[in-house]
């Protein structure tokens, strides 16, 4: 299969770069070109070093007819780069939040229904195996019914490092459309799918690179939050609180983590993404170590991905559940605007576009 990455702006490029490299069935193609010219981590550079080949341009890396793409650009570009690649019958995986507004999500979506292809989120915690134990007992009903789910998604502040993160126009919004999309995405699956009817948020922007100053600080703007704390409600009773803060520093030995408490009627259940398998000091670099254990889940999600576009069946979690998603926190930033519980509206119909057939 040919696969191309389209853009190194997130995070999570190099790391699928890598893993698709590393494997025989795949013919990796990338391009950046909106790379800007004095970042060394991105464009022809980053593919030098992780010795995979480069396109200088869009056109020229969709002449060479991708069978799909991994779209990992700012997210207020996702849209451009997933109707292009729908337009030549690639199928994509698209890195999270799907967008930043729901009218580009829906766009999304119905263009890769129209041309055939499936269209998949990024949320790869969802193919651990702890998180699969746990999904397992909420379904079997051997913990009772869901009351209350806590979730924390914590991390340093990236705008440090990927300044864009900080940039309310290519990233739709600071920590809280960084890191709800991720609990958001768990509740759906613990929930089959229902969605949230009534969200209320707080948030401040208090957690800034102090260490480097407001005027250094990954040119993230005054007024992107940096901490957050959002409460959904769902048709069944269940709430959710979510906490999506930037607030682990620099020195943390992790770039952050994603945990659950969730109270059901017969128990308690904690769940851990990246648990660490050893903790200790490193004198070699004066700084705590963390040796984090678990399953790879980024090469999980890269594997759902790539056994859909070779079977043509839908991989899961889809443009619909991207989407659902991305509702919560739009919700969210209504609430933080208004100061007042949100309602979410009835799911909008889909007009008529035939969906991929699952």
């Amino acid at each position: 299969m040919r696969i191309a990455v389209l853009s190194f702006a997130h995070v999570h490029a190099p790391t699928y770069m890598e893993l698709l490299r590393d494997r025989e069935d795949v013919e990796l193609l990338t391009a950046d070109p909106d790379a800007p010219p004095d970042d060394p981590d991105r464009g022809a550079a980053l593919a030098g070093r992780l010795g995979v080949p480069y396109s200088a341009d869009w056109d020229e890396v969709f002449a060479q007819r991708p069978d799909a793409v991994v779209v990992t650009s700012e997210n207020s570009r996702h849209r451009h780069l997933v109707e292009r690649a729908a337009a030549v019958g690639a199928h994509v995986l698209c890195e999270k939040p799907l967008a930043t507004t729901e009218t580009d999500a829906r766009a999304m979506i119905d263009a890769c229904a129209r041309a055939g292809v499936s269209l998949m989120t990024a949320y790869p915690v969802r193919f651990g195996s702890a998180f699969a134990a746990l999904h397992r007992a909420v379904e079997e009903g051997s913990l009772g019914s869901l009351v209350s789910v806590h979730g924390s998604n914590n991390g340093w502040n990236p705008s440090s490092s990927r300044s864009w993160f900080g940039n309310r126009e290519l990233a739709g919004g600071g920590a809280v459309m960084d890191h709800t999309v991720h609990i958001a995405d768990l509740m759906d699956v613990l929930l089959g799918g229902e969605q949230a009817v009534e969200v209320y948020a707080q948030a401040n922007d208090r957690l800034r690179d102090a260490e480097a100053g407001d005027a250094e600080a990954g040119d993230a703007e005054a007024g992107v939050e940096t901490a957050g704390l959002v409460t959904v409600r769902y048709p069944g009773g269940v709430v959710a609180g979510i906490d999506c803060s930037w607030s682990h520093p620099k020195d943390h030995p992790t770039w952050g983590g994603l945990a659950l408490t969730c109270v059901a009627e017969r128990g308690i259940v904690e769940f851990d993404a990246f648990p660490r398998l050893l903790g200790g000091f490193d004198s070699t670099t004066a700084r705590s170590r963390w040796e984090p254990g678990g399953d790879d889940l980024d090469g999980a999600m890269l594997e759902e991905f790539l056994d859909a576009v070779r079977t043509g069946r839908r991989p899961q979690p889809d443009g619909e559940a991207g989407l659902r998603s991305l509702r919560i926190v739009l919700a969210a930033y209504e609430s933080l605007r208004t100061g007042q519980p949100v309602p979410l509206p009835e799911p909008q119909d889909t007009g008529g576009v035939a969906r991929l057939d699952e």
